[in-house]
């Protein structure tokens, strides 16, 4: 190992966005990300076949710009890290053969990572160290999951995930509903900040009272997105004008709504007073806002990673990399598969 931190390189690639990052301590040295996005966007999601191949094209001038960008050379780099799952297998696959070849070739030690982890690991690069322990809710396309961490590199807990739809799958499935482009996301996040969140009292799923035994940190967005189907489908067939932005609006009020109040929650249950929120999804904006709102009321520290770090990105990859290097987890071996279903209790394999 060089002097001081280790210099590590993170590479992610779980699902179309190829991204590399170098990282010392929680210093981000920098981060490069190629995305191919719009080459599943006229499809309406994600093509794996699409999203290997394109990983294939970007790897090696994705690194070159990294370091490139960076001022690091290939030899200054102690270890590299990279998703090892949860995600597709195909792109994971692109991905961990990228990293087995570079720390075979530098003779480096390889540590494969939880992409989801790397989500809430990646606001120390940010916010600094995390205190003793904190709650992490990560939301995006694929997971929706309440994760107790007391040391990121070592001890994570999941207390909770979705039992169907993520957050943000159920955003653009509604999306497409609504006739907005792939990924919905972010257009019924503009569409609902013109929008009355109050206009329609959409469901909160696992919010009753016969649900909180066995579901209190768990989350459903499938009665949410069939709700809302059936309430489009209804104006239509009686030939009334569907209220667009009043729907996005009413519906993202109550995503939002029912994942920070079953988050504080739990913070509460747990006696947690820091939540790290991350993911694609913690870029959307009513989530932000309630989230600062209700952690303001309750006395919780909330901290959210600027928008470029909640997208999947090499920097998140990189920075859980680290704080696994430095806490002396034993490395990977080269023989290691992926895991597109590998346990949110799997920090490093």
């Amino acid at each position: 190992m060089a002097s001081g931190d280790p210099l590590v390189l993170g590479i992610e690639t779980s699902c179309d966005e190829t991204g590399v990052a170098l990282v010392r301590g929680n210093e981000l040295l920098f981060d490069a990300v190629a995305s191919s996005m719009d080459e599943h966007a006229r499809y309406g999601g994600i093509i794996p076949e699409v999203a290997s191949r394109a990983h294939l094209e970007a790897m090696v001038p994705t690194i070159e710009r990294a370091l490139a960008e960076s001022g690091c050379t290939l030899a200054q780099v102690d270890a590299v890290a990279v998703t090892a799952g949860p995600g597709l297998v195909g792109p994971l696959t692109i991905g961990a053969s990228a990293a087995k070849s570079l720390a075979l070739a530098l003779d480096r030690p390889l540590y494969g990572v939880n992409h989801v982890i790397g989500h809430a690991a990646v606001d120390q690069l940010v916010h600094g160290e995390f205190p003793e322990r904190v709650m992490a809710l990560v939301v995006s396309g694929g997971h929706s999951s309440l994760l107790l961490v007391d040391d990121v590199a070592t001890s994570v807990t999941e207390l909770g995930s979705t039992l169907d739809d993520a957050a943000g799958e159920a955003f653009d499935k509604v999306g497409r509903l609504l006739g907005l482009p792939y990924p919905g996301g972010p257009h019924i996040d503009r569409l609902a900040r013109q929008g009355d969140p109050t206009a329609i009292r959409f469901p909160r799923g696992l919010t009753a009272r016969k649900d909180q035994a066995a579901h209190a940190d768990d989350f459903s967005f499938s009665g949410l997105k069939t709700a809302v189907a059936r309430w489009v489908e209804t104006r239509v067939d009686a030939g009334e004008e569907v209220p667009v932005a009043d729907v996005a609006a009413s519906f993202a009020e109550s995503v939002a709504d029912v994942l920070t109040a079953k988050t504080i929650a739990a913070c509460h249950r747990h006696d947690v007073g820091t939540l790290v929120v991350g993911g694609g999804f913690s870029a959307n904006s009513q989530l932000r806002e309630m989230a600062a709102a209700r952690c303001a009321e309750a006395g919780i520290e909330l901290r959210i990673p600027p928008i470029r770090f909640c997208t999947d990105n090499g920097a998140m990859i990189a920075a859980l990399g680290s704080a696994v290097v430095r806490a002396g987890v034993a490395p990977s071996d080269l023989s290691i598969g992926v895991d597109s279903s590998m346990p949110l209790t799997t920090v490093s394999v």
